[in-house]
């Protein structure tokens, strides 16, 4: 699946400590903007559980709440802004961004993709499924397949960690799913709307060479500072 993919290649492209913090950051401000207290905020209690398995400092992880939530008197001004195309050979994917100028994103982005073809709204979104994506490690034994099928998930496939697996989900019932995995032996590393490629292409239909250009494009669009999540329609 695309998500798998996705995984393989930020392995290589996340490879600067720094550029990890500062996604992270960003989605900590963004997930603050809802209330500073994680007890009552679970997108940024997710958020908070993911920067410290980061190693995020205390204090960094502190200012990122108090910047979101407004407590500084500065508050986060980042905006959401997707975009769609192809990769090399055609391989769809679709690149979500938080930024705080547009301008400067798009014009970015229109660079990176001068290897592939970015596309309008809704030219390659019609080939993903909307969904929640759900990522959770079992405790024990915890079977997936039960697991999901008690909590309400669609599906489930091999996680980005390993050993972890990826529950997908209606989009509407992402909250539901998420609070009733601990029921069922697994805790919740991360959860978020995403997707999930119908009909992707296969690695193995590329040759090598193509391969990695493929490869090279991804992480290109991966290392941009304004780039959140990358969904790649690409298979083994």
């Amino acid at each position: 699946m695309g998500a798998q993919w996705k995984a393989k290649h930020r392995e290589t492209a996340a490879n600067a400590k720094g550029k990890i913090m500062g996604k992270l950051a960003k989605e900590i401000q963004i997930a603050a903007k809802s209330g500073a207290d994680p007890d009552m905020n679970p997108r940024l209690r997710l958020a908070i559980v993911q920067a410290k398995k980061a190693s995020m400092t205390r204090e960094t992880l502190e200012r990122a709440i108090k910047k979101g939530a407004g407590l500084d008197g500065e508050a986060v001004q980042y905006h959401a802004v997707s975009y769609e195309g192809f990769a090399p050979h055609q391989v769809p994917l679709i690149v979500e961004c938080l930024t705080d100028n547009v301008n400067r994103t798009v014009a970015q982005i229109r660079v990176l993709f001068r290897k592939g073809q970015l596309g309008a709204s809704g030219s390659v979104t019609w080939d993903f499924n909307h969904v929640g994506l759900i990522e959770a490690t079992p405790e024990g034994d915890a079977d997936p397949e039960m697991a999901a099928i008690e909590a309400g998930a669609q599906d489930f496939e091999e996680g980005e960690e390993e050993g972890s697996t990826l529950f997908i989900t209606d989009t509407t019932d992402l909250d539901a799913v998420q609070k009733a995995l601990p029921e069922h032996g697994f805790t919740v590393t991360s959860a978020k709307i995403g997707y999930t490629p119908k009909n992707p292409v296969s690695a193995a239909s590329l040759s090598a060479e193509a391969l990695a250009e493929v490869e090279a494009f991804l992480e290109a669009i991966d290392e941009n500072d304004d780039v959140q999540n990358v969904y790649v329609g690409l298979t083994e």
